[in-house]
């Protein structure tokens, strides 16, 4: 036998070996991206912007940074939108593309002809939002950021609370759903730690019951009188008259209150349907209790009445912004009956192109 009869392996074993670079192949092929990709990192509410120091620091950044530090609105204390992390553009490396939110901008006259931004979800990480900026010139960028604060607080915004829902679809507090559908026919997801509960007519409400950052849920109906049912005097005096009713402190006088100077209204969309979001403070009357509360009130078409779900916090001795957004997010899980369930909106033009390279700080320019 010569040498290469002594070394060349048997017909079976390169057959099996063959078989194995094929196995390999079709589990790499058959692997999803949650199983390639790392999960996104990082709380809720954290954004990193990835512009360039000059920029940041020059008026065309100032504004971006003034988006993203504006307070939360209707809380007792000042606290700001966002937690802001800003890098180098060659700063974005593996340990930084995994964040949950970045902003991305690019500046260059010669690719960009005017200013617009998109989204792309999971770029470099699952579940994970790049919104990205493009523009030809610094003060385009600056008057951009001026025009549309609103729209990127609201986007990022509602991609968190799209993060929320879509947990409470999987975690959520039985108690508050099965009383939502005893007593309103409605599907509801709340908190999981929301188990103690009461109930009236027409009302009831759910809290953790907790010494410290104390969340409730309340949900309450009436009938639906015609537009007039939506403006901002009808519905506080409805919920001041339910919550006294439903409510009341621990001693006779004391009963809870709207602070309507500091109480705003919106229309909303629920579900691709009509809802009037109403937040503010509340206090108690004759006593030292207060903090914010978000409600929505919707049409429930069939019965012809007003659906009213709300949060609020009681929280003095802490920040109430994840408190409250927490409580607000888990309003968007009602369904009423015969609803058919959406995620909310986010306003803002998707980006539907192949995901980059895990780690990777390049981005195709349009």
């Amino acid at each position: 036998m010569n040498a290469l009869t002594l070394f060349s392996p048997p017909r079976g074993r390169r057959r099996g070996a063959a078989g194995c670079s094929l196995l390999c192949m079709l589990l790499l092929a058959s692997c999803t991206k949650e199983q390639i990709f790392p999960q996104a990192s990082g709380r809720p509410y954290e954004v990193l912007v990835v512009l360039d120091n000059k920029t940041w620091e020059a008026p065309a950044g100032r504004a971006l940074f003034d988006i993203l530090d504006t307070d939360v609105p209707c809380l007792p204390q000042s606290e700001r939108s966002f937690h802001i992390t800003q890098i180098e553009p060659k700063d974005l490396s593996a340990n930084f593309s995994i964040f949950r939110n970045i902003i991305q901008v690019n500046i260059d006259k010669t690719q960009y002809s005017r200013t617009g931004m998109r989204f792309m979800r999971n770029k470099y990480a699952m579940d994970q939002v790049v919104l990205t900026i493009n523009s030809p010139s610094l003060e385009d960028f600056r008057q951009f950021c001026i025009d549309h604060k609103q729209e990127v607080i609201d986007f990022l915004t509602r991609m968190e609370m799209n993060r929320l829902i879509k947990e409470l679809e999987k975690k959520y507090s039985k108690v508050t759903d099965e009383l939502a559908w005893q007593i309103f026919a409605c599907r509801f997801h709340a908190p999981k730690e929301l188990a103690s509960y009461k109930k009236g007519e027409h009302f009831f409400w759910t809290s953790n019951n907790t010494a410290s950052g104390l969340e409730n849920i309340c949900m309450y109906s009436y009938p639906y009188e015609g537009p007039e049912t939506f403006n901002k005097e009808y519905m506080v005096a409805k919920r001041d008259s339910v919550m006294k009713a439903n409510l009341p402190g621990e001693k006779p006088g004391m009963f809870m209150k709207t602070d309507s100077l500091c109480t705003i209204i919106k229309p909303i969309v629920v579900h691709k349907r009509y809802a009037m979001e109403m937040r503010g403070l509340w206090y108690m009357e004759n006593d030292c209790m207060g903090g914010p509360f978000v409600s929505h009130s919707r049409i429930d078409s069939e019965t012809n009445r007003v659906v009213v779900v709300e949060g609020f916090v009681y929280a003095p001795e802490k920040m109430k912004r994840g408190l409250i957004r927490r409580l607000e997010g888990s309003l968007y899980t009602l369904q009423l009956p015969e609803e058919q369930y959406t995620l909310i909106d986010t306003g803002i033009e998707e980006e539907k192109q192949a995901p980059a390279a895990a780690g990777s700080s390049k981005q195709e320019k349009k």
